[in-house]
């Protein structure tokens, strides 16, 4: 190491929706591949994971991977509104409209989808150009 400061961390965190509570919110699946839930809101993890030097937050939403529904749109506003480092979209995007609105509505850094583009349901290059004609900047 160069320095006390000097470090390597990877920080992986996987967020499960395993009951709503108004006044708590989320609840957080920490162990056991997502499986067990944890007493802690997903605003609450997120905060801790930026204060313990995250340089960056994978917003994964079990239940809605692979559905192509679309994304949680509420969840990913409330992480990306919280913290200063970038959010990531994940989980649940089915068709090139999803990504607009997760940039329209939200802070989130980049969006990602694995799912539909192995399935061939959209090629890449529709969502980049979607998202070019609705003032979203991308690489072509």
């Amino acid at each position: 190491m160069k320095g006390e400061d000097s470090f390597l961390c990877f920080v992986r965190v996987r967020v499960r929706m395993m009951e709503t509570n108004p006044s708590f919110g989320m609840m957080i699946g920490g162990v056991n591949g997502g499986r067990e839930g944890r007493p802690i809101g997903a605003y609450e993890l997120a905060k801790a994971v930026e204060e313990r030097r995250a340089g960056e937050i994978l917003l994964n939403r079990i239940d809605c991977d692979g559905q192509g529904k679309g994304v949680d749109i509420d969840l990913i506003k409330l992480i990306s509104d919280a913290v200063s480092i970038p959010v990531i979209a994940s989980s649940g995007a089915g068709a090139v409209e999803h990504f607009s609105k997760v940039f329209k509505k939200t802070n989130a850094s980049a969006a990602l989808a694995a799912g539909m583009f192995h399935r061939k349901e959209e090629p890449i290059q529709s969502v980049k150009e979607h998202l070019l004609e609705t003032g979203i900047e991308v690489r072509i």
